[in-house]
């Protein structure tokens, strides 16, 4: 498992060998079985963030009607950052599950001050990870207001092809912004058209 994260540092860092090892080593690797929530939507945020090595992470939240709406999934070598250290004692606006067992690095605010501090490099790595993953939202974002309910599920497909078949069906749906069986009329014409 380590090994993605020293291929991270060795992309993104010109840490030595050594000091990879090293913060590898004082980093927490954790297991969470399916179903296992990190955060729940109206519970005090947690100073935390995740790295997924193994395993789904669903983001969702419960709007005025009741209904969950699935804002992201996150996977392998996917950071989950939960960012409120400005509000500390903010509610939780979204709820994060494990929709499969997964093995998280569990970063804390604490610990990575002092990690920065020590290795100053880990903080710009992590700055360029949050750099692509913000870049990814934004062009998820945009994907979703501008597409077609088809066009995003083609997207999804060309991008994220493994969700297809990791998420039930209508958390798949509802993170395309469609009823599962709009998706099942969009699979449907897929299937026929090959």
């Amino acid at each position: 498992m380590k090994k993605i994260l020293l291929k991270y540092m060795t992309d993104f860092t010109s840490l030595s060998e050594e000091e990879q090892l090293a913060i590898s080593e004082c980093l927490r690797i954790e297991e969470y079985k399916k179903g296992k929530y990190l955060l729940r939507q109206g519970e005090l945020s947690a100073i935390k963030c995740y790295f997924v090595l193994t395993g789904c992470v669903r983001q969702f939240f419960i709007d005025e009607s009741g209904k969950e709406v699935t804002s992201n999934f996150f996977t392998e070598e996917q950071a989950i950052p939960i960012i409120n250290e400005q509000k500390q004692n903010d509610l939780s606006k979204y709820s994060l599950l494990c929709v499969e067992n997964c093995i998280l690095v569990v970063g804390e605010v604490d610990s990575e001050k002092t990690m920065f501090s020590k290795y100053p490099q880990l903080e710009t790595m992590i700055r360029k990870m949050m750099e692509i993953n913000l870049g990814d939202i934004q062009e998820q974002f945009g994907e979703f207001i501008n597409f077609s309910p088809e066009e995003r599920y083609e997207s999804i497909l060309k991008k994220r092809p493994q969700l297809v078949d990791r998420v039930p069906q209508h958390q798949l749906a509802s993170y395309l912004g469609i009823t599962p069986e709009s998706l099942s009329r969009i699979k449907k014409r897929k299937k026929n058209k090959f």
